[in-house]
């Protein structure tokens, strides 16, 4: 299970993250393995729908089992399935890199982060360093 001391970690982290790369301001999802939001941060500045768009990062990876750079890939090859997969989750499906799957050391699924505010490769970035920090395996889907 995902504890709330490691999503408050992954979130702290990732915004330390962003600000020591001087990325623009990020929203930051945490869900764990339910799809149940964890944390949740949206720093001064971001636009108004920056929550909405690391959410659908992290609630895709989750709902479908793949880190949100392996459904980047499937929306350029596979874009009917992607359409229909975003149908039937609601529409909280952003198949593009940001949303990392969260894992423990024996590789079962604890949960994701989803963040965009900046290139999808830095709110990778940042996910990264902040499941790193609570020691626990990052999924990108590459």
């Amino acid at each position: 299970m995902l504890t709330l001391v490691q999503a408050q970690t992954i979130l702290s982290t990732a915004l330390d993250h962003a600000s020591s790369q001087g990325f623009k301001p990020l929203a930051i999802a945490i869900l764990d393995a339910r799809g149940a939001q964890k944390a949740f941060a949206a720093q001064d500045g971001t636009s108004l729908k920056r929550a909405e768009i690391a959410l659908g990062k992290a609630h895709g990876a989750v709902a479908l089992g793949l880190g949100s750079r392996a459904l980047h890939k499937m929306a350029q090859e596979r874009p009917y399935f992607i359409e229909a997969a975003t149908h039937a989750v609601g529409g909280l499906l952003v198949p593009v890199p940001g949303g990392v799957l969260i894992r423990d050391s024996a590789g079962a699924l604890l949960g994701a982060v989803g963040i965009s505010g900046d290139t999808s490769d830095n709110d990778e970035a940042a996910a990264l360093a902040g499941i790193a920090a609570a020691g626990l395996a990052a999924d990108t889907g590459a």
